[in-house]
C-alpha cells in the first residue's frame, strides 16, 4: 500500500472512531450498577452519515436481519434508537400498511433526518417519536416487537429504559437486540460499542425478561431476542 492509500485508510478509521464518539453535551457517563459495563456515548447527529454507508448492507446484513425476526404484515413494531432510519424505513415495508413503525430517538436532528427520509421514500406508516433517555414514550401494550440495533449498550439509563420498553410491549412481545460481539476482537468497533451475550443476558433480564432466543447468523452482530418473564 503507498504512502497516500496508507494515510487515506488511517483518515478513514479516525473518521469512524470519532463518529462512534459523538454524543450529546448532557449525557453522562456512567457504569451499569449489575454488571458494570461502561456506557458507550451516544452517536450524534454528524455521524448519521456512518448509519447510511453503502459497506453497511455487507457488513450488517440488515435485510437478512429483519426477515430472521419473522414480523408479519400488520404488526406494530417499535424502532428505538431510530437515528435517521435506515432501519425503520425497512421495518416499514415488512409491516407494510396495515401495521406500523413508532420510530424513537433523543435528539430532534435525527429525527429531522429520519421524517427527511419518509418523505422521499414516501412512508405513511411511521410515527416518530422524541423520546427522553430514560423513557421511549411508546404507548402502554401496543408493541409486537421492539427493536434496538447497536443502541443498547448506549443508554445512560437503561434499567429505567428497560422498564418503559417492557410496559410498552404485549404480553407476548419481543425485545430484540442487536449488538456488535464483544466476544470477537476481531470486529473493528470500539470496545465499548460492543456487548457479549453475557452482558446484555445479565442486565436486561434484571428487568422482568427471560433471553429466549440467541441468534449468530449475522456477521458482526447477535441477535439476541427477550420476552416478558
Amino acid at each position: 500500500m503507498n504512502a497516500r492509500l496508507t494515510l487515506k485508510a488511517a483518515l478513514a478509521g479516525a473518521v469512524v472512531v470519532a463518529t462512534l464518539g459523538m454524543g450529546l453535551g448532557a449525557q453522562t457517563t456512567g457504569v451499569h450498577p449489575i454488571s458494570g459495563r461502561q456506557f458507550a456515548p451516544v452517536m450524534g447527529a454528524a455521524g448519521a452519515s456512518w448509519l447510511d454507508r453503502a459497506e453497511r448492507d455487507l457488513e450488517e446484513e440488515p435485510d437478512r436481519a429483519i426477515a430472521l425476526l419473522s414480523l408479519k404484515p400488520g404488526a406494530v413494531v417499535a424502532d428505538v434508537g431510530a437515528g435517521s432510519g435506515y432501519m425503520t424505513e425497512r421495518l416499514a415495508k415488512r409491516v407494510g400498511s396495515a401495521g406500523k413503525v413508532y420510530a424513537v430517538d433523543i435528539q430532534p436532528e435525527m429525527l429531522r433526518l429520519l421524517n427527511q427520509r419518509l418523505i422521499a421514500r414516501r412512508i405513511t406508516n411511521v410515527v416518530a417519536i422524541q423520546g427522553n433517555v430514560d423513557d421511549p414514550r411508546l404507548p402502554p401494550s401496543m408493541l409486537d416487537l421492539e427493536l434496538l440495533v447497536d443502541v443498547y449498550h448506549e443508554f445512560s439509563a437503561p434499567q429505567a429504559m428497560l422498564r418503559h420498553l417492557r410496559e410498552a410491549l404485549k404480553p407476548d412481545g419481543r425485545l430484540v437486540l442487536l449488538e456488535y460481539r464483544k466476544e470477537d476482537p476481531a470486529i473493528p468497533i470500539r470496545e465499548e460499542h460492543k456487548m457479549t451475550v453475557a452482558e446484555a443476558k445479565l442486565e436486561v433480564e434484571a428487568e422482568g425478561f427471560v433471553l429466549s432466543q440467541t441468534n449468530e447468523a449475522l456477521p458482526r452482530q447477535h441477535i439476541l431476542v427477550f420476552t416478558k418473564r
